[in-house]
């Protein structure tokens, strides 16, 4: 079950949800939107390698705004902080954002119970288009857990993307065992 409007502002005064800042015209009926913030990283190197750690330059978006291109991964950074102590948060693209040929998640849409941080962005783009920092890239919608969580995401030990940042995260693949 996806919550509505009314369940996620019961969830926010219940604390088990968490959006800073939160805006009450940014709710939808069933989703809150998110917004790009000013920073987008690019890889340094061009080839990405799994087994390494894979460095990113961070940039600001100035405010003209910056071209994103075709056959590049951006990875950007919403404006919003998020905690979510008892639902499963998804990322989805705002219809808008898809139809200027953006994609803001390569695989990574699905939070766990217990992420807290803001959420860094897959950017890819089918043609150059230009963005800027502030404007609606996305909505989270919340989904009812079956069951009680005995592991959430800010509680393990190994998760590798729970240090409060306001900048993209890049990859931390490498520190998996495999």
């Amino acid at each position: 079950m996806i919550l509505s409007d009314r369940r996620i502002l019961e969830e926010i005064e219940k604390g088990t949800i968490l959006i800073e800042p939160f805006k009450p015209d940014c709710l939808g009926s069933n989703s809150y939107d998110v917004h790009l913030g000013k920073y987008i990283a690019i890889y340094k190197d061009r080839i990405l390698d799994a087994r390494k750690h894979n460095l990113i330059d961070n940039l600001i978006l100035p405010d003209e705004g910056f071209i994103l291109y075709p056959d590049m991964l951006y990875l950007g950074v919403t404006e919003e902080y998020t905690e979510t102590h008892a639902h499963v948060p998804f990322l989805e693209g705002k219809s808008s954002v898809g139809r200027l040929g953006i994609d803001i998640h390569a695989t990574a849409g699905k939070g766990d119970v217990g992420y807290c941080n803001t959420w860094t962005l897959e950017i890819s783009v089918k043609q150059p288009v230009r963005v800027y920092a502030g404007m609606p890239v996305g909505q989270l919608i919340y989904f009812m857990v079956e069951g009680t969580v005995k592991n959430p995401y800010n509680k393990k030990g190994n998760a590798k993307y729970s240090k409060r940042t306001l900048k993209p995260i890049e990859s931390m693949m490498w520190k998996n065992k495999w």
